[in-house]
């Protein structure tokens, strides 16, 4: 038996991972997909291979969204269940991992950018009408970005009948997002910081700075980063 008060500490896998580049075939049907199908179609087809974790379900997977979206990487791995809205607005970098059962909400005159090596776990939800993510993200399985929120003015009238304002959201290189967390409107997620599970992020995150809370509040720089801004720390 383990020793359940042991730690272990093992290699990282999916940010260590060599570039690896799709075959030339898997680019070909894409390409086929593109010329043969207009748009709606290409995403109902996209229905027959969303649920099963198979092999060949999950290269139609990348095929339709390479075909559909603004730009798409290779390695790409999609699981089952992952769902989207207005895909021909993303641009997917190399080697991004997307756990199974995430939904991605873009919007038809957003953009969203995932770049590479991100990681993003199960169950996690996007609003990317205006999204960001940088290179070597992780993002936790459940976490969630909000990136638009009605006015509620004026208040006589239902809050889902005012306006939707929209702010951009954007995740720098080498941030971690831990499980559950929720980042709202207009935040930026600082390089190489860590928000805690289950933190919900109201205001920007500086690089290297460690959050977590609801609301998300600052606890300590992260070990081996030295700041001139202290008075953030108070």
């Amino acid at each position: 038996m383990s020793d359940p008060g042991k730690t272990k500490i093992v290699k990282a896998v999916h940010g260590l991972q060599a570039q690896k580049l799709d075959p030339d075939f898997e680019i070909q049907l894409a390409e086929y997909l593109r010329t043969q199908y207009e748009q709606k179609p290409l995403i109902e087809l996209y229905a027959r291979f969303a649920t099963s974790d198979g092999d060949f379900d999950g290269l139609m997977r990348r095929a339709i969204w390479r075909a559909v979206a603004r730009k798409f990487g290779h390695n790409v791995r999609i699981g089952n269940g992952v769902g989207f809205k207005h895909l021909e607005t993303f641009e997917i970098g190399n080697q991004v991992f997307i756990g199974s059962q995430s939904y991605v909400q873009g919007r038809f005159d957003g953009t969203c950018i995932i770049g590479n090596h991100v990681w993003i776990g199960p169950q996690s939800y996007f609003d990317a009408r205006d999204l960001i993510i940088e290179d070597y993200v992780g993002w936790g399985p459940g976490a969630k970005v909000l990136g638009s929120a009605h006015t509620g003015l004026p208040i006589d009238v239902p809050i889902i009948q005012t306006d939707l304002e929209i702010k951009s959201v954007k995740v720098e290189t080498g941030a971690d997002i831990g499980m559950n967390a929720v980042i709202l409107p207009g935040v930026t997620i600082g390089k190489g910081s860590i928000v805690g599970a289950g933190a919900v992020v109201t205001k920007d995150v500086p690089p290297f700075a460690i959050v977590a809370g609801v609301p998300a509040k600052f606890l300590r720089w992260r070990e081996g980063y030295e700041t001139l801004k202290e008075e953030y720390a108070k």
